[in-house]
């Protein structure tokens, strides 16, 4: 059964993006692909979600995503610049006029001192318009994180949305 706080959120999206006449398209890796599947539970989600991206590897991040392989080596795949390349490549790869791409640590094993396990980078970017990216240190197990990145990645999409729409009645 789903959740319905995400499947509400996932609808949210949807709606806000359909409204725009925007598509959505995702580059994920901790969250393996829950960000696509978050918004593919909602009906009618064809009208605004584009594709995703699960890129796992750096390779595969290499390869669909354009990400640079300097910028991997000097700030590895847990970098706000990591995921910012993943999110124009994300637009650079698809019809989407927005973008999401998420990195992290989910656990249990994996983290470093300066990359604890919970320690997830996301990035938003819009074609033409804004690009933004953060870090955040989410707690609990690995689903935990996971499910977490997924529920800020989505509330971002609606933040740069409604940035955007600000920008333009300026």
């Amino acid at each position: 059964m789903a959740d319905a706080g995400l499947y509400a959120l996932a609808e949210h999206v949807g709606q806000a993006l359909k409204t725009r006449g925007f598509m959505l398209a995702t580059a994920e890796s901790c969250t393996g692909g829950w960000i696509a599947e978050a918004v593919t539970m909602v009906p009618g989600s064809s009208a605004w979600f584009e594709r995703g991206f699960v890129t796992y590897t750096y390779i595969s991040k290499r390869e669909m995503l354009g990400v640079k392989a300097a910028t991997l080596e000097q700030h590895g795949a847990v970098s706000e610049h990591t995921v910012a390349e993943m999110a124009q490549g994300a637009l650079a790869g698809s019809h989407a006029q927005i973008a999401v791409a998420v990195s992290g640590t989910a656990g249990p094993g994996g983290g470093t001192p300066g990359k604890p396990v919970g320690t997830v980078c996301i990035a938003w970017n819009a074609k033409g318009g804004a690009a933004r990216s953060e870090t955040q240190h989410f707690a609990g197990d690995r689903e935990m994180v996971r499910k977490q990145s997924v529920l800020r990645a989505l509330q971002g999409i609606l933040d740069l949305l409604q940035d955007e729409e600000n920008k333009q009645e300026k």
